[in-house]
């Protein structure tokens, strides 16, 4: 993709299939910021976290899925488009990834398993300045109208003020009767999947699982995503890759870990 330096180059990628009405949003703010090249799954790929595809091919097709975009459809997971258009499509570094606008919220710990915050964490790895967007709305009909202006203002001001390698922000956005308040900066919020499998036979009699359950927030703090989406703000979470936790180095050194 041959690109203008005058505008910023914007990456954008999802997990819910390049046909969602989520990266359609996405993609008509963006191209009001600047040259925007879209690859996304070709298929749904929820909750894929940061899988890539490695024992098989992968396959990219360009796809006039956006009047005046760049855009391709790719076999693989959501990581697999970042690494492709990455190695395959781009000829520069974007100044921007974003990836979204997810069907369906992304907080707390649903970070590890979205395949829309692990493009964009993908995207960090690599350097890129990276966003994930989430709506808290499951619908295929959902309003991504009312979130547009903030996922715009968000963007601006990571495009204006940067962050360090390593981090990048994940975004949710609520659907509140009375409308968005404004934007939180907050942490991600101590919060669990109780998961229950619904055990059921097939016409062979034979097992098989329905994996169902509920989410469980343990976090009473006010400074957390589950809190100001809550309260119907935009929750934003300075998120890193690094798992390691660097408190704990000290504490460890002092065990007996040596002959």
């Amino acid at each position: 993709m041959q690109t203008s330096k005058d505008k910023p180059l914007i990456l954008i990628s999802n997990d819910d299939g390049i046909t969602a009405p989520g990266i359609r949003a996405l993609v008509e703010v963006m191209k009001e910021i600047g040259d925007v090249l879209v690859v996304a799954p070709d298929k749904p790929q929820s909750a894929m976290g940061h899988a890539i595809t490695i024992n098989q091919p992968l396959r990219l097709t360009k796809v006039e899925q956006f009047p005046g975009v760049e855009a391709y459809q790719c076999t693989g997971t959501p990581v697999d488009c970042v690494k492709l258009a990455i190695d395959k499509l781009l000829n520069r570094k974007p100044d921007l990834m974003v990836s979204g606008i997810n069907h369906g919220s992304n907080s707390s710990i649903n970070v590890i398993y979205s395949g829309t915050m692990s493009a964009a964490v993908e995207a960090a790895i690599d350097g890129m300045p990276a966003i994930g967007f989430s709506l808290c709305d499951y619908s295929w009909d959902a309003n991504f109208e009312v979130v547009k202006p903030f996922i715009r203002r968000i963007a601006l001001e990571y495009l204006r003020n940067g962050l360090p390698y390593g981090t990048l922000l994940n975004v949710n956005l609520p659907v509140p009767e009375g409308g968005i308040k404004g934007i939180k900066v907050c942490r991600q919020a101590v919060a669990k999947w109780k998961e229950d499998f619904d055990e059921r036979l097939d016409p062979f009699n034979r097992k098989y699982y329905w994996m169902t359950g509920r989410f469980v927030n343990m976090d009473k703090g006010e400074d957390t995503d589950e809190w100001a989406l809550a309260q119907g703000y935009v929750s934003v979470v300075p998120t890193q890759f690094d798992l390691t936790d660097h408190s704990r180095i000290s504490a460890l050194n002092t065990w007996d870990l040596h002959e």
